[in-house]
């Protein structure tokens, strides 16, 4: 069985950083409730283990959304003194799936192999027992999903 079966492109991709924030779960639940109220989806979310009590939290969305989320995460400035939010635009999702993930080791170690020697950068990654999510600069989606296809013989 292939290891990957299937390979999902998504444009017009941004991620949004929330550095220094205290680690909080009603917090953290109020941030994401906040940006639900102003409508915003939220995809892929990604937290640093905590340091002195604070975390980063990054997590991606449509680029249309990104004045909304501003404007949404601005009132955290407030409660949060030292927050900074960092905003990473014209970014292309790559997921990456296939049921036979779960059993075989070593997919993730040749997938990051595969696009390293391509020179693609990752901006964030998240992953589940039989999927891989990569946030990639939009300059480099087509070599990406040229070299992912080639390597687990995708059409």
């Amino acid at each position: 069985m292939k290891p990957v079966t299937n390979l999902n492109v998504t444009q017009n991709v941004a991620m949004i950083t929330l550095d220094n924030v205290p680690n909080k779960i009603d917090l953290i639940a109020s941030i994401f409730s906040e940006l639900a109220s102003h409508g915003i989806n939220i995809d892929m979310i990604s937290q640093t283990a905590p340091y002195k009590g604070n975390i980063n939290l990054s997590f991606s969305l449509d680029e249309e959304n990104v004045p909304k989320a501003i404007s949404a995460l601005s009132k955290f400035k407030k409660e949060i003194p030292h927050l900074r939010i960092d905003i990473i635009s014209n970014l292309t999702k790559l997921s990456i799936y296939g049921e036979a993930m779960r059993d075989l080791p070593g997919v993730a170690a040749s997938l990051f192999t595969t696009l390293a020697e391509a020179g693609v950068e990752l901006k964030m990654v998240t992953t589940s027992e039989i999927d891989i999510s990569y946030l990639i600069d939009q300059k480099d989606e087509e070599k990406a999903v040229e070299i992912i296809k080639q390597r687990f013989d995708l059409k």
